[in-house]
Order: structure tokens, then C-alpha cells, then sequence
């Protein structure tokens, strides 16, 4: 009885992968990586090095499709699974990767730093809808070279919620991989009970950087999860029509799941990405666009059609403080990836074409997410029969609220939002100071912050953790870390 979502018949999904699939062959995939060259050429695909062109077989691309698990978990620090990726399971992440700030009452963003991604961890572990955390943050106040380890870093000294989190250079992935070993206990433990997926995101259209598919290759060969992230921009680095920038989507995203199986057969892989249709009059990539939730919606079940988990950036919005826009648009779009039953949603929290993040935001998305998922459990038959003995009992009085069976149900059935929504009459509205949902979010926010409870770490892991990143910050130049 689970209300379902669908933009694609079975024809179309079959037509849209038969074309990928082509595509693979012609024009090919430009990779920027001699290790993904040689590997391709070792298993049948026809490699020009000098153009660093390679023409993936189709059979090529359907053995590693096949190879590739359907489903697997993420796990909390302490070794619990609490994520899933596969069949019609949806969770929730923040978006990332910020490189703006808006404070509260702010209307101009700015650079964040270290003392914005701790209190923003804090109250993403606080919020029980958000199923895991994200390295949304990128903090200007340590070296780029070691932007991306730094915000892994604090995560993990700091929340117990699997990560989703990327790389953005080849050797910073191995120090990535270092951190979550401290916390997992070896490497094998963290093929076993991996803590974080990483991002990798080919470049449209058809094409892998060194550093892209370096990052793919080494998640493989430490069993560690990969979210594919493909991006063509429908009119701008793909084509204008939707159908067609999944197509586009598809194939580049069948280019990843070949190099990352031929590397580890087996190794944990997502189907996700972030598209987005090109905005012709601003020249932007608007991702609470309605035609960029289609695309993300009819990938997923491509996806889902290959027997692959799925992921997408939906639930955000292109506003740049959280006003209107900023609701209605990831409103919509954390429901649609509900509906379509898309494993994992990123995007609670970002604002303005997926670079800026509010803590407020953050407060109400929750919301939005816990009213999704209430949506995507349907209608459930709680008793049989469905209401005569209740109605029977009541009969013509009509207080339903003094009943046994209102209070054994109304929990179960209704979602109950958080004190950002306002469900009060008027009066008690302006009793409590007449605030509007952004006030009301930063409310909310202050006290999940205040209440936050550090995270248990073993001392020896902590110090291994600052270990490991206090070296890479001294060889980027810098003495010791900020203070958090």
C-alpha cells in the first residue's frame, strides 16, 4: 500500500540503457587515467592512449552491472548498520559541498569555517530524520589541499552517523581512507563495516578526470562504497531534452560502474548523480528546478531497473536565504525522490545552486524529510476491521479523543513536527512572539546545538584521528589545526 512514483514505462528504460549502452561504444568514454586505460584495454575495450578514448563493449558494461551488489549498509562508529542502499529504502543526507555560509537574519552568505562545520555536525547528530551526515561544509580557515580530509576529520570526532563525504584529489583519498580506519579498526573491518560512501563524479559529457577516477578505482580495491555522481546539464554540457540528458546520465554512470567492477568485482557502488536542466535565461543550474527533479527521478529508476542502489541531490533549493522558494522547492523535490524510492536523498540544507548552507535550513528540511517519509508508508491497515468496533464504540458522541484507540494510534499515524512548524491558533502564535519559520528553525537549532552530546571516542582513536590530520596540515604549511 505504499504510494509509488513513476516517470519511465519499461520501454523507455529499455531504450534509455540500449542507447547508453551504444554510447559507450561510440563515441566512447575519455578517461584521464592510465591505471583505468590499462585496466579497460586487459578486458576487451578498444583504447586509443593518445586521445585517451576508450570503446567499452557492451557485454563489458553488462557483466560489471551484474557484478555489482544491489544493496548493502552504512554503519554508525559504533558498529551498528543504520543505512541502507537498495530496494525502495529512503534515507537522508545533508547537501554538500558548501562553500558559503548564511548565518541566521543574514542575507549575504560567506566563506565558512571550522567553528560553522562543528556546530553544524552537532545538530545534524541531534536531528532523528537525518539518516546520515555529509562533509557539506568547506572550511576556508585550513589549506584547500586539505579541505576535504579536514571536514572527514571533524565528522568523525564528531558524530556517530555514517558519512557521505568525496575526495578532491588522488593522494588526499588515501588519508580519507586512514581516518576511517582509525574509527573502523583496520581496513578490513572497513570493507566489512564501511562508515562513509564517497562521491565520484565523471565529467559531462562522457568523460573521467585523473582525479575522479583515480578516487573510484581506490574505493573498489578497499571494498569502500562509491556513489556515482553524473552531472550533465540538460542544453548546456548535455542534451536539451530531458530523455536525453538521461541517456547521457546513464551511459556515464555505466562507464563508472565498468572501471570501479573491473577493479574489485563485487566492491559496494551507487547509481547517483546531480544533473540539473540549464536555466537559458540566467545561465545557471538550477537544482529546485521541477525539470531537474525529473531527471533525478527518472535516473534512479533506470537505476533501479539495473538492480543498482540509488542516490540523488533533490530536497535543496536555488534560493539564497530560507524564504518561500527555499520551501516550496525542497518540498517538492524531497518528495519526489520519496515517492520514487530513492535510497539516498542529499540536500537538506543548501541553498543557492547547491553552495551554500544554513543551519535554519537544515531545522525545517528535517521536517520536510519527516513528512515525506510518513508519506512513503502509506496507508497502513492498523486493524481489522478497519473501524467498526472504534465507531461502534464511539457511536454518535463524537469524542474520539478520550478513546483507548487514539491513544494506542495517533503516534503511528501522524508525523509530529518539530516546534519549527507552526500548528498553534493565532492567538497562541503571537503569545509565543509571533515568529516565522526561519525564526522558529533557529530556535530550534540553538537548543539541538546547546544539548549536544560529545561523542565517545576511545582517547587512542582520537588521537590517531588528530594525528593523521595534523601531519597532512603540516605539509600543506600549517602548524597546528583551528580549534573546535
Amino acid at each position: 500500500m505504499r504510494p509509488r512514483l513513476q516517470f519511465l514505462s519499461r520501454e523507455t528504460i529499455d531504450r534509455v540503457i540500449s542507447e547508453a549502452y551504444d554510447l559507450l561504444d561510440d563515441p566512447g568514454v575519455r578517461v584521464h587515467s592510465e591505471r583505468a586505460l590499462g585496466l579497460l584495454a586487459d578486458h576487451g575495450a578498444a583504447v586509443d592512449v593518445k586521445a585517451r578514448v576508450a570503446r567499452i563493449p557492451a557485454d563489458l558494461a553488462r557483466e560489471a552491472v551484474d557484478t555489482a551488489p544491489p544493496s548493502f549498509y552504512l554503519y554508525s562508529s559504533g558498529g551498528q548498520p543504520v543505512v541502507h542502499y537498495g530496494d525502495d529504502d529512503v534515507q537522508f543526507d545533508p547537501g554538500s559541498a558548501a562553500i558559503e555560509f548564511l548565518d541566521y537574519g543574514a542575507k549575504r552568505s560567506r566563506a565558512p569555517v571550522t567553528a560553522d562545520f562543528v556546530r553544524f555536525i552537532k545538530l545534524a547528530d541531534g536531528l532523528d530524520a537525518i539518516d546520515a551526515v555529509a562533509t557539506s561544509l568547506v572550511c576556508a580557515d585550513v589549506p584547500q589541499q586539505i579541505s576535504d580530509l579536514y571536514r572527514l576529520y571533524l565528522v568523525l570526532l564528531h558524530t556517530g552517523k555514517p558519512a557521505v563525504t568525496g575526495a578532491f584529489a588522488v593522494e588526499t583519498w588515501h588519508t580519507m581512507k586512514d581516518l576511517l580506519v582509525a574509527v573502523a579498526g583496520s581496513e578490513e573491518l572497513l570493507a566489512e563495516r564501511p562508515l562513509a560512501v564517497f562521491d565520484v563524479c565523471p565529467s559531462p559529457p562522457l568523460l573521467w578526470s585523473e582525479i575522479t577516477c583515480e578516487n573510484l578505482m581506490d574505493c573498489a580495491q578497499y571494498g569502500v562504497p562509491a556513489e556515482l555522481v553524473s552531472m550533465p546539464l540538460a542544453g548546456a554540457t548535455g542534451p536539451a531534452t530531458l530523455l536525453g540528458s538521461v541517456v547521457q546520465h546513464t551511459a556515464e554512470n555505466l562507464s563508472g560502474v565498468t572501471i570501479h567492477q573491473l577493479t574489485n568485482p563485487g566492491a559496494p557502488i551507487v547509481w547517483g548523480g546531480s544533473p540539473a536542466a540549464f536555466a537559458m535565461r540566467a545561465g545557471t543550474t538550477p537544482m529546485g528546478a521541477i525539470e531537474t527533479m525529473m531527471i533525478d527521478c527518472s535516473y534512479a529508476e533506470v537505476g533501479k531497473s539495473l538492480g543498482l542502489p540509488t542516490h540523488a541531490y533533490l530536497g535543496m533549493s536555488d534560493a539564497k536565504i530560507v524564504d518561500a522558494q527555499c520551501g516550496f522547492e525542497s518540498g517538492i523535490g524531497a518528495t519526489l525522490g520519496a515517492l520514487t524510492g530513492i535510497n539516498m536523498i542529499s540536500g537538506p540544507g543548501m541553498l543557492d545552486f547547491e553552495s551554500c548552507f544554513s543551519l535554519e535550513k537544515l531545522v525545517i528540511d528535517a521536517d520536510i524529510v519527516g513528512m515525506a517519509k510518513r508519506l512513503v508508508a502509506g496507508m497502513v491497515e492498523r486493524e481489522t476491521p478497519l473501524a467498526l468496533e472504534v465507531m461502534r464504540q464511539v457511536g454518535h458522541a463524537g469524542n474520539f479523543l478520550a478513546t483507548r484507540h487514539t491513544r494506542r494510534w495517533f503516534r503511528e499515524e501522524q508525523f509530529i513536527p518539530s516546534p519549527a512548524v507552526d500548528r498553534d491558533f493565532r492567538r497562541d502564535w503571537e503569545a509565543k512572539g509571533s515568529l516565522d519559520a526561519t525564526d522558529r528553525a533557529h530556535r530550534r537549532a540553538e537548543e539541538i546545538i546547546a544539548a549536544y552530546e560529545p561523542l565517545s571516542l576511545a582517547e587512542d582513536v582520537a588521537r590517531e584521528l588528530d594525528a593523521i590530520t595534523l601531519r597532512a596540515a603540516q605539509a600543506a604549511g600549517m602548524d597546528q589545526l583551528p580549534a573546535r
